[in-house]
């Protein structure tokens, strides 16, 4: 969410940033409508200013005994007048209001520009894919002939793009989740959160996800909306608050279920777990000063990049082009997991800076110590990791010949000293 009154002091940086995204330049629309609400702002202060005027008139004349009636007739004119001038503001204030919310964050100056994925640039590579003297195969077809992994009870539950895990498998993801949850809270210096998986209009909007975005998310009859990731209650608890700078940065972390309606994405990774509904994730979330944020971000991919260092996952991180970056972003880097079943890396983690973006929308504030000027935090968030694709990769990279999947070192004190899933049955 943008300040008019920025847009208007510094339209050219505006419309520049826009174009990186690829998008028209909007300062003039945007210049002129905000004009006009501050025009009609203006006559309805002018009109209450005269009608005050008027009033001490009125008790002056009555004061001499003296006939008030014309004047009478003119306040009352004058509050109609008021009235209609007020509604005009307010149409014209949600106007541009519902234009802003609908524009994009502005890049960083230091993100590649592009159009697509394929101009996002490569920071850095870790680990070597494993070479595997059979064909590896992918995750589904590992899953499904261990008998831990089932598609079709969860379609006759739910419907497509759902999954039902049992045994070891159900195991793992719990425990990939804690094991994701201790390394961040007890190494990393986030604080655990367990949030409300339901919530109301006001902080889906704080987030951005409304009201662009409505189509991608599940609501309940009841008007509350399904969490898409728990990015949406974490930032949120600073929302409306004052905080003080001293107590910042304020880090986060969370499990949760995750659901997305996937809209648009008909035809993509129909298979398997990559594209689901509902998943898993642990998600971090930071809230710190403007002048902090571009290290907290590069501390949060740190990480992230831990648990697949901790897990001995191949992974590359990338940092998106402006025409690839998430609306709310300014900044973001992905980490992309190598799965040797699809012979490519997939995203596994996107950890974003999000500047003041959000902190508007939600009216998120700090004030220096000792000062009293207040100004908007900056919010950022990454996946910690996304925890069935965590999962994913494991079963493809650590698959053994006989189809059953060796448990990484670090897992195995989560899965009860278990070293190897192996078909039911075995």
């Amino acid at each position: 969410m943008f300040d008019i009154k920025w847009i208007r002091e510094n339209a050219n940086e505006f419309d520049a940033g826009l174009a990186k995204r690829h998008l028209p330049a909007q300062s003039a629309s945007l210049i002129e409508l905000d004009a006009k609400r501050r025009s009609a702002q203006g006559r309805a202060q002018e009109i209450q200013t005269e009608r005050n005027a008027l009033s001490k008139q009125i008790g002056t004349a009555k004061a001499k005994g003296e006939d008030a009636s014309d004047i009478i007739v003119r306040v009352s004119k004058s509050k109609t007048e008021q009235a209609e001038a007020e509604a005009e503001q307010a149409d014209l204030e949600k106007q541009l209001n519902d234009v802003l919310s609908g524009i994009p964050n502005l890049p960083f100056d230091d993100v590649p520009e592009g159009e697509t994925e394929d101009d996002n640039v490569e920071v850095r590579r870790v680990g070597q894919p494993a070479t595997f003297d059979f064909e590896p195969k992918q995750h589904f077809d590992l899953g499904e002939a261990l008998g831990y992994m089932d598609f079709d009870t969860a379609a006759k539950l739910a419907g497509a793009r759902f999954v039902l895990l049992s045994g070891p498998l159900a195991r793992l993801e719990r425990a990939l989740a804690n094991f994701m949850l201790n390394l961040h809270t007890d190494e990393h210096g986030y604080t655990e959160v367990n949030p409300p998986a339901l919530v109301n209009d006001a902080t889906m909007y704080g987030t951005g996800n409304l009201p662009k975005f409505g189509e991608d998310l599940f609501r309940t009859e009841e008007g509350y909306w399904l969490i898409p990731t728990a990015e949406v209650p974490l930032t949120n608890i600073v929302a409306g608050e004052i905080v003080e700078d001293n107590t910042l940065p304020r880090r986060y972390t969370a499990k949760t279920w995750c659901f997305r309606s996937e809209a648009g994405s008909a035809g993509k990774d129909t298979r398997g777990m990559i594209r689901q509904h509902q998943f898993t994730k642990v998600e971090m979330v930071s809230v710190t000063t403007p002048d902090e944020s571009a290290n907290e971000l590069e501390r949060m991919v740190g990480c992230a990049e831990e648990v697949l260092k901790r897990l001995d996952l191949p992974y590359r991180t990338v940092v998106l082009s402006t025409g690839d970056m998430g609306f709310g972003a300014r900044k973001t880097y992905d980490i992309e997991v190598w799965l040797p079943g699809q012979n490519t890396y997939r995203e596994i983690s996107s950890c974003s800076n999000c500047g003041e973006f959000q902190a508007r929308r939600m009216k998120a504030r700090y004030r220096k110590s000792g000062e009293k000027d207040i100004g908007y935090v900056h919010t950022l968030n990454g996946s910690g990791l996304a925890v069935g694709r965590t999962m994913i990769a494991i079963m493809e990279n650590y698959q053994q010949i006989d189809g059953s999947i060796v448990i990484p070192e670090v897992l195995r004190p989560h899965m009860g000293g278990l070293e190897k899933i192996e078909a039911a049955g075995t």
